[in-house]
């Protein structure tokens, strides 16, 4: 949902000209209706404040290329609680904490539902994932099954040796490529060092086996772009056809039945093995899903590859995403670079300078470490707007009513920025979370990156395990710095582009050389 609102269908010039043409000949036939029933609906309601919208389309006109930063500026005119309409769909903006916590915590009970999207329907076997099912029985029982038996702080134990094999596999790729030039350096482009370690830990701990760029990557990376673009017939529900005339749901179709061949293969390996004596295998999520539907809690495989489904995509977009703004605010930061390569180079005990990396018992003495990541995370959060909830009945917030059905957008972006609770906001400084109490569970509402009350993400311990651990290996055996052909603006670009999550446009491209721990 944090796609730009302009990416409703591709070509749409026409489209918009038509519907602001249509808009503006009804309002005509609509205002002196309106005025005659502004006051008696003033009496009756009390709602949030709303930026002046048209008919047909609402507030649709109003959006930008990036929905957060769009949200944000519309809120400091408008304020913190503001009333949006998408189409005939009306949707609840919050921007600041104490919004937040009423929406998120004191009334979670009633804005734990989802909107049924299209998008989320092709791709998420129509509302059957952790993520995109509606709140009710089904949904307790999939939010369990991952809580328990899939993100345990157990089950993420079990896969240290995956993580830790991966990550020394990934030091030596970018050792040899450091030695293969003359000068000892190369330039690399970390995002795709990033993205090929984050995809093949996941991968392994979901399915047991690293996946091919074509197998998952690939399809995966279409689907975050397609789950990022809002379909206009969600919100003006008689133009759903045209989501057949440009094609963007036969394109979404085709990507969901290449991913859903792929997870059916997937299955059939798993249930081909099953009962095999191999004293090193380990059990993974597929493994864990199967078994769990041996005992009848649904009788087909479209719960196993739904949750498949939540597991690689956020898994993999989400993690990649942190890491990599965070090694693009270290590099614009080199005293920040510094302190946390001193840091994790001092976990390195006397007579272990031969020890080429980082183990997760190291992370606990790393508390810079855990700032930096914090710190990206409060000004780069993977979801800066929380995937939408809806109201399941009537209610005040803030003394505002709200409507049954009502969509809501929590702007974590916005509050994690909002000078209100930060000081300099917009600043790298990691040093502020090193004697704070504010942490990222979803108990303080000024800093939500992974959301909070019932509908927060169940994988916060699996995803900063993994931060901590690529990062600090990342920065341990080797120096960065900004290629110097590319010293400026474009090598530290900070333009974003969004899907399930939101990334760097531009790939992060930085000048690796090997650190020779016994010199220091």
């Amino acid at each position: 949902m944090q796609k730009s609102m302009s990416n409703f269908l591709n070509g749409t010039t026409s489209l918009w000209f038509f519907l602001f043409m249509l808009a503006l000949f009804t309002t005509i036939a609509n205002l002196l209706l309106s005025k005659l029933n502004t006051k008696s609906n003033l009496a009756k309601k009390n709602s949030p404040p709303s930026p002046p919208k048209l008919p047909i389309i609402g507030n649709l006109y109003q959006f930008g290329t990036l929905t957060h930063r769009t949200l944000q500026s519309l809120a400091q005119t408008y304020g913190p609680l503001m009333l949006l309409h998408f189409g005939k769909v009306p949707v609840l903006v919050i921007s600041n904490a104490e919004a937040a916590r009423e929406v998120l915590k004191t009334q979670d009970h009633v804005f734990s539902n989802r909107p049924k999207l299209k998008m989320y329907e092709i791709f998420l076997y129509g509302f059957r994932g952790v993520a995109s099912a509606p709140y009710g029985p089904y949904w307790r029982q999939v939010k369990s099954i991952s809580v328990l038996h899939l993100l345990s702080p157990k089950k993420v134990q079990s896969f240290r040796e995956v993580r830790e094999e991966e990550l020394v596999a990934m030091i030596e790729k970018v050792r040899l490529s450091c030695c293969s030039s003359a000068s000892l350096m190369k330039v690399l482009n970390l995002t795709n060092l990033l993205t090929q370690v984050t995809n093949d830990i996941v991968c392994r701990c979901v399915i047991g086996r690293r996946c091919d760029e074509s197998e998952v990557r690939g399809p995966i990376s279409e689907m975050e772009e397609l789950l990022g673009a809002s379909v206009l017939g969600d919100y003006i529900p008689w133009l759903h056809w045209l989501g057949r005339v440009n094609g963007v749901y036969g394109r979404a179709e085709r990507v969901a039945k290449k991913l859903d061949e792929f997870y059916d293969r997937v299955v059939e390996e798993h249930v081909s093995k099953r009962g095999r004596d191999d004293k090193h295998y380990v059990n993974d999520f597929v493994d864990i899903l199967l078994s769990i539907q041996a005992t009848d809690f649904q009788n087909d495989q479209t719960f196993v590859k739904s949750l498949i489904m939540d597991m690689l995509a956020a898994g993999t977009d989400t993690i990649l995403a942190v890491i990599e703004w965070a090694m693009t605010e270290l590099l614009r930061h080199p005293n920040a670079m510094q302190k946390l390569q001193d840091e994790v180079r001092s976990v390195v005990a006397t007579g272990e300078e031969d020890r080429t990396h980082i183990t997760e018992d190291d992370l606990n003495d790393m508390p810079y470490l855990k700032a930096v990541i914090k710190e990206t995370l409060r000004l780069h959060p993977a979801t800066p707007v929380l995937i939408p909830r809806e109201s399941m009945q009537d209610t005040k917030v803030m003394g505002y009513d709200i409507a049954a059905g009502t969509q809501v957008l929590v702007n974590a972006w916005a509050i994690s920025v909002d000078p209100s609770y930060w000081d300099q906001p917009l600043e790298f400084q990691p040093e502020r979370h090193l004697n704070s109490s504010i942490d990222i569970k979803g108990h303080d509402f000024q800093f939500i990156p992974f959301g909070a009350g019932r509908r927060g993400c169940p994988g916060i311990a699996f995803a900063m395990l993994l931060n901590e651990l690529v990062l600090a290996n990342i920065v341990h055996q080797f120096d960065w710095a900004v290629p110097g052909g590319l010293l400026g603006e474009k090598a530290l670009d900070l333009s974003e582009t969004t899907g399930l999550s939101v990334h760097k446009k531009l790939p992060l491209m930085a000048l690796a050389s090997p650190h020779h721990l016994s010199q220091n």
